[in-house]
């Protein structure tokens, strides 16, 4: 075909897309209107987008078409009432990152400080929902996270994200050569710990709160240089003298969105608990047996300091399944038998690996 021809097709079809765009958002309005107050339905999203994602062959890519159907349900969304999203801040963080991915830019975002105020924020009614990290394929979990978990009541978790983490050195100043400080958080740190002990092995580390405080802070420090994300150096008006820094290719960290709501089974689900066990020998290995008897995919367990007593621990576990389901019932009950308490923290639609 001719480019006339061809443009002419593609005007066609923008036609008919922005005419189906309009017929889905007043759906939309009428389902809101119908579902009543709740803000959030993580399995019905879940639906729509595995349901694009069955049907695409190409050339998109499925990080793309997923991208692009979170932007259109975001925009419907807003035209009865945008949702409110805190996330551990500033702007350009990871966390900042993962809560644009997940909801769209067209939702509301509140940055916080401290990753205490996320949860407060949530709790108080000053957000609809809430986006936390909660482990590094590379790190591990963050153990802040957790221990907030076990002070926290009246929040599950009704959702969660898998979000490549790639990470760049940034800075004010345009060589390599003149970098004297590295800011960062500790995990990111220890995430690119070999290529700076390779580049930059004399260099003083200053370690911050957050990935976009560090970029905050060395804006103005031609000696210093911070290790962020893409959109904390378009923000901050950084240069970027290195990127892909991190030390293990495919690092990724898991996000949760906690919130007020429980989600219904979608059908590949997770669980997360807590749970303490009994000062016996071999109470945990019993603890334990309960998963492999009803047949549960244990994908995590961490063990963290009792909020409670010293010297006591407890338990993050995280299954395949939801709570509604018989044999996730089953395996729980099988498990009180050896634990002190059970804590459900929450069942959700499990995350594509992006």
């Amino acid at each position: 075909m001719k480019l006339e021809d061809i443009r002419r097709k593609i005007d066609e079809i923008d036609e008919k897309l922005v005419e189906l765009l309009s017929r889905r958002a007043e759906l939309a309005k009428q389902a809101s209107a119908l579902k009543g107050e709740r803000v959030f339905d993580a399995r019905r999203e879940e639906e729509i987008i595995r349901h694009i994602l069955s049907l695409n062959k190409g050339p998109i890519s499925t990080e793309e078409l997923t991208y692009l159907f979170r932007e259109i349900i975001s925009i419907c969304r807003r035209l009865e009432k945008p949702l409110k999203i805190a996330y551990w801040g500033p702007e350009g963080t990871f966390t900042h990152l993962a809560a644009l991915r997940r909801f769209g830019s067209a939702a509301e975002y509140v940055s916080c400080e401290r990753l205490e105020d996320v949860f407060e924020e949530v709790h108080k009614g000053g957000a609809d929902l809430g986006v936390v990290p909660v482990e590094n394929s590379t790190e591990g979990v963050v153990a802040r996270t957790l221990d907030i978990f076990q002070e926290i009541e009246g929040l599950n978790i009704c959702g969660e994200m898998v979000i490549p983490i790639r990470h760049l050195l940034l800075s004010p100043a345009d060589s390599l050569e003149r970098i004297k400080r590295i800011y960062s958080i500790p995990q990111a740190l220890g995430q690119c710990r070999r290529w700076l002990r390779e580049n930059l092995p004399n260099v003083e580390i200053i370690e911050t709160a957050t990935t976009a405080k560090a970029a905050q802070m060395c804006k103005d420090d031609h000696q210093g240089a911070a290790i962020g994300s893409e959109a904390a150096k378009e923000i901050y008006g950084l240069n970027v003298l290195a990127e892909g820094i991190e030390d293990v290719p495919g690092n990724s960290t898991r996000f949760l969105v906690i919130g007020k709501e429980e989600t219904t089974p979608t059908g590949r689900d997770k669980t997360t608990i807590i749970f303490a066990v009994k000062h016996k020998a071999g109470a945990l290995y019993r603890a334990l047996s309960a998963f492999d008897k009803y047949d549960v995919n244990l994908t995590m367990l961490e063990s963290r300091p009792s909020r409670r007593t010293s010297w006591e621990y407890v338990f993050f576990a995280d299954f395949q399944g939801h709570i509604k389901e018989e044999r996730i019932k089953k395996a729980l009950d099988k498990l009180a038998e050896e634990a002190l308490f059970i804590k459900v923290l929450g069942s959700y639609p499990e995350a594509n690996r992006e």
